[in-house]
């Protein structure tokens, strides 16, 4: 599944990888590699696929879940699929409260209690996913967990998943997308050790590595 979901993501060049020109995320950090999974929605199959196994990964970690979540913005449309593929009630979380009206950080109707997992398109730190589940908590949900599209792998996740105490599982994650990218020659081995050695310390990574030759 990991494999296949990985290929189908750089068949549709949903993810990036430019090591010589490397793109500035959001928070600052300088990478190889951007994932815009979102371009996944502009295919139906490939659309419905991620559906169904994110409900099934759903299903096998997380069997008592009663509520679906949606993490704003890019993991809104993948929960409303998923929520409709499980016949569950569907809530989508923003990053931060309204600044007008009923100032509400969760939309839709909470069942106070109930076993909610969040779905995001990927997971980096943790951090924008952990501070959703915080809030649907606040709201009087309980997170039992997190499924995504896609991982980095970062090992500042884990231990931010770990401290929280909740789980998360993703369909598809770093390594898999570069095993797949390099053996359709997406990428080239040379850029397989750059974006590996990013991976080590991607809040230091500013600059190339020094060319092998």
């Amino acid at each position: 599944m990991a494999a296949n979901i990985a290929a189908e993501l750089l068949k549709i060049q949903a993810v990036k990888l430019n090591p010589e020109n490397p793109y500035t995320w959001a928070s600052g950090w300088r990478s190889p590699i951007y994932c815009d999974n979102r371009q996944a929605l502009s295919f139906p199959e490939l659309r419905s696929e991620i559906k169904s196994q994110l409900a099934q990964l759903i299903r096998e970690r997380f069997p008592s879940v009663e509520g679906i979540a949606g993490v704003a913005t890019a993991g809104i449309p993948h929960g409303a699929l998923v929520a409709d593929e499980l016949g569950l009630p569907f809530i989508y979380i923003r990053s931060k409260p309204k600044g007008h009206g009923l100032t509400n950080q969760v939309e839709g109707r909470i069942t106070p209690g109930a076993a909610y997992v969040l779905v995001e398109d990927l997971i980096s730190t943790g951090g924008s996913v952990l501070a959703a589940a915080e809030g649907l908590e606040n709201a009087g949900g309980d997170v039992i967990g997190v499924v995504s599209v896609f991982s980095y792998g970062f090992p500042q996740a884990d231990q931010a998943f770990e401290k929280a105490g909740i789980r998360y599982a993703s369909l598809t994650n770093l390594e898999d997308l570069l095993q797949k990218a390099v053996e359709i020659n997406y990428i080239q081995p040379a850029d397989l050790d750059t974006i590996r050695e990013w991976r080590k310390s991607p809040e230091q990574w500013r600059q190339n590595p020094v060319n092998n030759s």
